[in-house]
């Protein structure tokens, strides 16, 4: 088709577009599939080469009606909430299998090296050297003046971006690691269960009880869970790759990253979470013990009923 034709036959629905984005008026139902014509319209200028004033005409109208459909539309205005009220927790409830297996994955070596690092005091320098040993004591030392932390630890806002970026780095790691036909994701899941677990059972075993679990209940509901899901995503990626069905296996890691993203995505979030409250609740010696305790129990409550009920009426 000529540009001349082409411009004569739709021209109307652009003037029309153009004023009502002009003059703010109030959408009318055709608006958004005015909007999708009129990107279609864009598409086919460019391909037909044709002259480069209507294409900048169509671009700068395409971009308007962008900003005003997107900005209007109040499904993407609130897709933050959507995504936190239904499309997390049910993504966490579609993978349930890869969730229970990196829970094992990740609970069981914790488990196990808890209970042998409390039984053999040695066993934890096996996991870790002599120095970071001695620098898990000093963190959870009854006497310290904020738990959880070296003794020249900077302020709680600093610990803040410390934490964040701790958090999010072994998460990351333990997702991506699923690329690796989801060994990377078993492997770190693992790591991870034996690094905790041997520093629990270690200071367990020196007695620190009165300072570690105190410190590790509140945010542990949101940090511990989300290394589990990082890990849940990354087994999905790593077996679309093994058993990508009658798709080709890109395309089957394609569809599996669509679900494996939002799974990391909320677990980030809850890292977020996780990092605010390890900065300034968990490390402060001068909550009671009592208190720490009941709050982490309504968090670890609260996490479980949100994973487990979240977005049902959808």
């Amino acid at each position: 088709m000529k540009q001349e034709l082409f411009e004569v036959q739709h021209a109307p629905l652009w003037e029309k577009l153009e004023s009502e984005l002009a003059e703010k008026k109030p959408r009318d139902t055709q608006f958004p599939q005015n909007f999708r014509t009129v990107c279609h319209h864009l598409a086919l200028a460019k391909h037909r080469r044709y002259s480069p004033q209507l294409v900048d005409r169509l671009n700068a109208l395409v971009i308007d009606a962008h900003h005003r459909f997107y900005q209007k539309n109040r499904r993407f205005r609130y897709q933050w909430l959507d995504f936190i009220v239904f499309e997390f927790p049910l993504a966490i409830r579609r993978n349930a299998r890869f969730v229970l297996l990196a829970l094992a994955l990740f609970t069981l070596p914790l488990l196990v090296m808890g209970v042998g690092c409390y039984s053999n005091s040695e066993l934890i320098y096996s996991v870790a050297p002599a120095e970071q040993v001695q620098s898990f004591e000093s963190m959870y030392d009854p006497d310290a003046e904020k738990i959880g932390r070296e003794r020249d630890s900077e302020t709680d806002l600093a610990m803040f971006g410390f934490y964040i970026k701790n958090n999010i780095g072994v998460s990351f790691r333990t997702f991506a690691g699923g690329i690796l036909f989801g060994v990377g994701s078993i492997f770190f899941l693992v790591f991870n269960g034996l690094s905790i677990g041997s520093v629990a059972g270690h200071l367990t075993q020196m007695g620190y009880t009165s300072t570690f679990y105190p410190f590790v209940v509140g945010h542990g509901a949101f940090e511990l869970t989300a290394i589990v899901f990082s890990g849940a995503a990354g087994m999905k990626l790593g077996y679309a790759l093994i058993a990508p069905g009658r798709l080709s296996r890109l395309d089957a890691l394609r569809v599996a990253g669509r679900e494996a993203v939002i799974i990391v995505y909320g677990s980030t979030l809850m890292l977020i979470i996780a990092a605010f409250l390890e900065a300034f609740w968990s490390s402060s010696a001068a909550l009671p013990v009592a208190v720490k305790y009941s709050v982490g129990g309504c968090l670890w409550a609260l996490v479980a009923i949100y994973f487990l009920f979240a977005g049902r009426a959808r």
